[in-house]
């Protein structure tokens, strides 16, 4: 299958997931769950869904673990909302790139006080 088309399902599985997200009603998921990335394979059979949670690593990992158990929810409202002759099997997997760049930009923060303490001197 070519590239661009692989893209562009690519783009709209992220987005209808997001969407499909919202929608669900399970306490263990995260509010602030973001899909951080999908990765889809070329005859569209399965999909890497890597979720991030703002909370924190220990909160993404519980509600990925949520999500593997609305997986089939999740697939069903997906091919019911995209056209699509063959739904990917959704795979779930835990990502901490959100925790990590909240931490870089903690360091920054400090870094940047720490210089206008010493300009003040």
């Amino acid at each position: 299958m070519a590239g661009y088309k692989i893209n562009r399902i690519t783009s709209d599985i992220k987005l209808c997931l997001s969407e499909i997200l919202k929608d669900v009603k399970d306490p263990r998921v995260s509010k602030m769950l973001s899909i951080v990335k999908v990765d889809v394979s070329n005859d569209l059979s399965y999909a890497a869904v890597y979720v991030s949670a703002i909370e924190g690593y220990a909160e993404t990992v519980s509600s990925v673990k949520a999500l593997k158990g609305a997986a089939g929810f999740i697939r069903r409202e997906l091919g019911a909302r995209m056209s699509l002759r063959k739904v990917p099997e959704l795979r779930f997997i835990a990502d901490d790139s959100i925790e990590q760049s909240a931490n870089i930009s903690r360091i920054i923060q400090s870094l940047n006080e720490g210089k206008e303490n010493e300009q003040e001197k």
